[in-house]
């Protein structure tokens, strides 16, 4: 299964109140952007990985694929894809008269996206995608994304012996 994750004040908040991973080593932090990633992330993104989702990003920003892939990766996370906001316009745009929804994870065949949005959820209920809203204030965010991670997964029929 893939799930995706918004980066604003989803995985990077700036918010003075909410925790924030321990930063990369320096020499790292020279190479990738400084931003600060949500605590939980990583034990959250890499637990995912290891039950078999495939962990990807989706976001509206302008940031390069690749320097968001960097970045999580000198944090320990890897994800599959970066899909920023001129890689949904190109899928999803196909002239200028289209007005597809802000995000539409379905049609890059994302089963479940995090964002802090309700609107995307809105939207998701309108275009048939599935979201989890995580707000920034959250300190039991990852446990909400988990539980709904879990009622996805296909249940595990045990032949007892």
């Amino acid at each position: 299964m893939r799930i995706s994750f918004d980066l604003d004040d989803t995985l990077i908040c700036y918010q003075p109140d909410v925790p924030s991973e321990t930063p990369p080593r320096w020499i790292w932090r020279c190479m990738v952007a400084n931003e600060p990633l949500r605590q939980g992330a990583r034990a959250l993104m890499q637990g995912l990985r290891q039950r078999g989702w495939e962990v990807w990003i989706y976001t509206t920003s302008h940031r390069n694929p690749s320097s968001v892939w960097w970045w999580l990766w000198c944090h320990g996370i890897r994800v599959g894809r970066v899909i920023n906001q001129h890689i949904h316009d190109r899928h999803l745009r196909r002239t200028v008269r289209d007005y597809p929804p802000s995000k539409n994870p379905r049609a890059f065949g994302i089963d479940l996206h995090v964002d802090d949005l309700e609107g995307v959820r809105d939207e998701g209920k309108t275009h048939g995608f599935r979201v989890v809203v995580v707000s920034p204030d959250d300190p039991t965010w990852t446990e909400k994304v988990l539980r709904v991670t879990r009622e996805m997964e296909p249940r595990r029929v045990s032949h007892g012996n």
